[in-house]
């Protein structure tokens, strides 16, 4: 009996969905920002104001949209942190969970552009 309760509650935590696998868009910079979350269908609209982290958003991968503008446009898949610097996106490294212990998690670069 206990090792069918373990079991059932094994299948339950993998089955869960992490908020840990989810991006966070920081604002680095002085002013605030009109960011869309674009999900499948989903649109969720966000004023990020400087300094504040947007957290748990793009769980399943997501579009993020600078002001409503399909020319800002940048895809991520979901384990992703990023900021925002002088009006451009830009790749911090991996969530924690997702972090594999290779690359240089601490050098910033630009994130992928989506593919039209």
């Amino acid at each position: 009996m206990p090792s069918m309760v373990f079991a059932a509650f094994a299948i339950v935590a993998l089955l869960w969905p992490s908020p840990t696998l989810a991006a966070s868009v920081t604002n680095r910079d002085n002013k605030d920002y009109m960011v869309t979350i674009i999900e499948g269908e989903a649109k969720q609209d966000h004023v990020l104001k400087p300094s504040l982290v947007l957290e748990g958003v793009c769980q399943k991968g997501c579009v993020i949209r600078f002001t409503d503008s399909e020319n800002d446009e940048y895809k991520l898949d979901g384990s992703e942190v990023v900021s925002i610097e002088d009006g451009v996106l830009y790749y911090d490294g991996p969530a924690a969970d997702a972090a594999s212990g290779v690359g240089d998690a601490g050098q910033p670069s630009l994130p992928r552009r989506k593919q039209r």
